[in-house]
């Protein structure tokens, strides 16, 4: 019995395990509670400070509106005295304005009316040069339609002088064996062929030379020319390719081809001196106008 008392005495002395964790949430609570307090203190007076500052900066802000109200309205005040002065003066200077337009007005309808008159005498001056002119001019034109009438007279003539030129010209073979055109034995008859416009015709007078000369479309170099024989022997450059023709008479159609025609060139010439021919050549225009069109397609 004396050992079960003495057992029983320290275990309801002993504290249980919950009531220290609660001790410990109420020490946490309060701690936490005395920290709030403190930083909403600290708050409150940091708060207070600003709502200070505020206040006094409201308060210069106010100040500094009203100097401001009080120089805007002195402002106003000297620009509406600045505008008043200005209608006066615009006032006085529109009158003035006035006076000076219908001054003036009236000193042009003076001048208009002066005008009137002189220009209605000018009219009438003008009216007997007009007809003086009208009768000189009439004389002019009678003199033109003579001249007109001769010179219509002369152009006739040299029509017909190139047609009977024309009839006498003779056409023969050329050395390619090729019906040739008519040939021209001088420049006046070169030059009548040019009027009929069937051929494109280049005189030339050659003497004997160690580089070719341009003659239209072709470049050409007199090796030789013998006056007894009537002969001369002469190369031709055409389309990059060298054509040597020989042993050739006077008159005589020399003919050749350039790429792109189906008509011979033709060339003559009609005087020769030692060393020296004088002719021309002649290149068809309508195989000129083919092969301009055949480019173009």
């Amino acid at each position: 019995m004396i050992d079960d008392s003495m057992d029983s005495q320290p275990s309801s002395s002993r504290i249980p395990p919950i009531a220290i964790v609660l001790l410990v949430l109420v020490a946490c609570l309060i701690g936490t509670t005395v920290y709030l307090y403190l930083d909403l203190r600290t708050a409150k007076n940091e708060f207070a400070t600003r709502l200070q500052a505020a206040e006094e900066q409201i308060a210069k802000l106010e100040g500094n509106v009203t100097q401001t109200t009080r120089v805007v309205d002195s402002r106003v005040d000297e620009v509406k005295g600045l505008v008043a002065d200005a209608e006066k003066q615009l006032a006085a200077k529109t009158q003035e304005v006035e006076s000076k337009v219908i001054g003036r007005t009236e000193n042009l309808k003076k001048e208009i009316e002066q005008s009137r008159t002189q220009h209605q005498a000018a009219l009438s001056e003008v009216g007997g040069e007009l007809s003086e002119l009208r009768q000189k001019t009439d004389t002019a034109v009678g003199t033109l339609s003579g001249r007109v009438e001769g010179v219509q007279t002369e152009v006739q003539k040299n029509r017909e002088e190139i047609e009977r030129t024309i009839k006498e010209l003779t056409s023969v073979k050329g050395d390619l064996g090729v019906q040739s055109g008519l040939i021209a034995t001088n420049a006046k008859e070169v030059d009548a062929l040019r009027q009929l416009g069937e051929r494109n015709y280049f005189e030339f007078d050659l003497g004997k030379t160690k580089q070719p000369q341009r003659i239209g479309p072709v470049s050409i170099r007199l090796r030789g020319a013998n006056v007894k024989r009537n002969r001369f022997t002469i190369e031709l450059w055409a389309d990059d390719k060298r054509i040597e023709k020989k042993d050739k008479t006077l008159l005589e159609p020399v003919q050749f081809y350039v790429q792109g025609s189906r008509m011979p060139y033709e060339l003559v010439v009609n005087q020769l001196t030692k060393d020296h021919i004088v002719g021309y050549i002649s290149t068809p225009k309508v195989e000129q106008r083919r092969a301009a069109a055949s480019g173009s397609e």
